[in-house]
């Protein structure tokens, strides 16, 4: 956890890190109730709390969705291959098309990985094959989803 690394200018304490697993929990509750949880006075960490905010430890907050509910019933994690100078750039294009939810810069047989969300089997086709015709794209593999059993915002060891 946070509290075992040693102090550098930026870094956040043991204190920080517990707001920032409150948080996580659930961003709802009111500065009263998660100072109690804490320890602290609304106002202190009210302070705290812009303090992490100012420094891009927390960069916004929002809801969970399920996604199967709201019709997302193709998901898939679509390895790509890619050749070129700027592979940064070509994710940043993927990252921008329809249906892409994520995109991550990896290590591997793959250089990076996108997690697409389609309503239909159509839509999951059409982004496959946009983002294999996007130029510096060598291949690509795609993993379907059959379970969410985790989601990476409930990962609490912030």
């Amino acid at each position: 956890m946070f509290g075992n690394m040693a102090k550098k200018t930026d870094e956040i304490d043991e204190l920080d890190g517990r707001i920032l697993q409150e948080l996580v929990r659930d961003s709802r509750r009111s500065y009263r109730k998660l100072g109690k949880i804490v320890g602290l006075s609304p106002a202190a960490l009210i302070e705290r709390v812009k303090s992490l905010e100012r420094r891009d430890y927390i960069l916004g907050y929002g809801a969970r969705m399920n996604y199967l509910k709201l019709g997302f019933e193709f998901m898939a994690m679509v390895e790509i291959s890619m050749n070129g100078k700027d592979l940064i750039a070509i994710e940043q294009k993927i990252s921008k098309m329809p249906h892409v939810a994520a995109v991550w810069d990896t290590t591997g047989e793959y250089d990076s990985l996108a997690i697409v969300m389609c309503k239909t089997r159509g839509e999951l086709s059409a982004t496959v094959k946009r983002i294999l015709g996007v130029e510096g794209v060598r291949k690509t593999n795609t993993n379907m989803v059959l379970n969410v059993v985790s989601r990476l915002t409930e990962f609490e060891e912030v």
